[in-house]
């Protein structure tokens, strides 16, 4: 009696095709991404913690809006491609990369009790 493989281990030894190479691609491309808005991420919050830690000045409130603005369009754009790559949940990621309430309201979102 012969045997054979299941028909569901079978189908990940199939050969490339072109549709399966491109995927691949797209996947890696999104993965790149995700890393790189996650680093500017962290580089925006690090820049506004500095700034928040820096000696008082005159134009001081004015400058912070601007490092506030700055890391809420990084944050949203790294929503926006985690969203793309199918990651929903954002808890941890704000847990995680500690980005502040102030800048979660200028994105749109409200930090959750």
């Amino acid at each position: 009696m012969p045997v054979r493989m299941p028909r569901s281990l079978s189908a990940g030894l199939s050969p490339e095709t072109g549709w399966s190479v491109l995927d691949y691609e797209i996947l890696q491309q999104k993965a790149q991404t995700l890393g790189n808005l996650g680093h500017q991420v962290e580089q925006a919050l690090a820049t506004l913690r500095a700034f928040d830690a820096g000696v008082p000045g005159t134009d001081r409130k004015a400058r912070r809006s601007d490092l506030l603005d700055q890391a809420a369009e990084r944050v949203w754009a790294f929503m926006i491609q985690r969203e793309l790559c199918g990651l929903r949940y954002w808890d941890a990621v704000v847990k995680d990369y500690g980005i502040p309430t102030e800048v979660l309201n200028r994105v749109g979102q409200f930090k959750r009790k």
